[in-house]
Parts: C-alpha cells; sequence; structure tokens
C-alpha cells in the first residue's frame, strides 16, 4: 500500500518480501530510489500478507497518474492494462560503461544453479541474481514469478542487501535470471541502472527491440560456456 491510496495485489513466494516492495516500487519507477521509501511493515493476514510503505507526495502523483492498475504477477505482465503505450514504457539508456568477459557470463551462470535452495527443493520457482564485473554472485533471491525474482534483487540492492555488505552500484555488474528474458526484465534491469541481462532462455521479440533500442546488452541460452548474445555485443570482451 502507498500512502494508504494506491495498492498493489500480486502471487508471489513470501520471503524477502522488503526486497520485493522495493524493487517493484524502484523498477516500476513508483520511486527513483529505495531510500524514498520511508517506512515498510509487513503484516501477515490469515489469507495473506500486506505490505504497507510510505512514499513521498510526488511520487504518490506519480502513481495518480499511471493509466493502468499497477500490478505484480507470475504471468505474461500485460494482463489488465489499460494500452500498450502504459505496459510498454519506453527503453530507459544505459549510462555504464561497463564490460565484462565470456568467463565472467560462464561463472555467473553456472554459480546460479547450486544457489537455488528452494527450487533445488521444489523444482517449482525461478531464481535471479545479480552478478559483479568478474561474474561472482552478490545477491540471489528465488519466488514463483520470474518478474518477483528480478524485483528482489533489485529491492535487495536498494536496500544495500548484497552479500558484502556494503552497497552495490548496479552499474558495475549484470542480472542472470532462470527464465526467458521478456521486455518487463529488460525494463526493470534498464531502470535498475545494470547495462547487461543475460536469461538461460531465449528472449522475446519485443525484448530484443528494447534491449537495442536502450544500449542495454541481451544475452540468451545461458548455458555452460555457451551463450547468444542479442543486442550491443562490443560490451562483452575476450
Amino acid at each position: 500500500m502507498y500512502g494508504g491510496k494506491p495498492h498493489v495485489v500480486m502471487m508471489c513466494t513470501p520471503a524477502d518480501l522488503e526486497d520485493l516492495a522495493v524493487g517493484f516500487t524502484v523498477s516500476e519507477e513508483i520511486v527513483e530510489h529505495g531510500p524514498d521509501i520511508t517506512r515498510i511493515d509487513v503484516v501477515r493476514h490469515a489469507r495473506g500478507i500486506e505490505i504497507q510503505m510510505e512514499i513521498p507526495p510526488a511520487a504518490q502523483a506519480r502513481v495518480a497518474k499511471r493509466t493502468r492498475a499497477l500490478a505484480g504477477r507470475t504471468g505474461c505482465g500485460l494482463c489488465g492494462i489499460d494500452a500498450v503505450e502504459s505496459a510498454v514504457r519506453g527503453p530507459r539508456s544505459v549510462r555504464s560503461g561497463a564490460t565484462f568477459t565470456h568467463d565472467a557470463l560462464t561463472r555467473a551462470g553456472e554459480s546460479l544453479a547450486g544457489l537455488q535452495d528452494l527450487n533445488n527443493a521444489t523444482r517449482a520457482v525461478h531464481a535471479a541474481a545479480f552478478a559483479d564485473a568478474t561474474g561472482n554472485l552478490l545477491v540471489v533471491r528465488e519466488d514463483v514469478g520470474r518478474h518477483n525474482a528480478l524485483d528482489k534483487v533489485i529491492g535487495a540492492l536498494a536496500r544495500g542487501a548484497a552479500a558484502s555488505g556494503s552497497a552495490v552500484d548496479p552499474a558495475s555488474g549484470f542480472f542472470v535470471v532462470t527464465s526467458r528474458a521478456s521486455y518487463e526484465l529488460v525494463q526493470k534491469a534498464a531502470v535498475a541502472g545494470a547495462p547487461m541481462l543475460a536469461a538461460v532462455s531465449r528472449p522475446t521479440g519485443l525484448a530484443i527491440r528494447l534491449a537495442d533500442e536502450s544500449g542495454f546488452t541481451l544475452v540468451g541460452q545461458l548455458r555452460g560456456a555457451t551463450a547468444n548474445v542479442y543486442t550491443h555485443p562490443e560490451r562483452i570482451v575476450p
């Protein structure tokens, strides 16, 4: 709940909920930075969990002007949206000049499988992670929804909850996800400030177009030492 007015209903895995709330609020451009959120309370009810948040008045006004009902869901992300223009926001231009090696990509992809505790037990959830320039995973989060998993990682970074215990700039590394690379994931990663997203599956056509327009590097089929680079391959160096 934002300032007692707009609200979001989503299906998610009930873990790392503060990270999810902050990440969703940042990646949907409701607030610009995590510290803009002045209060987060997790309230557990018999049939669900409510996260109550406070954001600045200016952010509340931006929400009120949005032409769609904000929703977090495990599906395609388009259901219930009033217009295509409301769903597919203009791509955020990448400003990071970071580059990454093939070895860093391989290291990140191979490390993620061993850090998916929930999925290894259930085979039913997605994972997302943030890797530094060398491919070391600093944050890993899991969720039944692939968008939620990435939002949890974005939220953890915004809250300074990386494994190193210190703040991490998303522009210095890249995101890795265990799903197909949909346009929403490209949008969220770019808004967070990262220059690259690597997925174990293929990207959608819209994801490729958005990534290309924004100067964002999109990688798919990251499996072992092989991967397909769909946009801006100059960011990956030998």
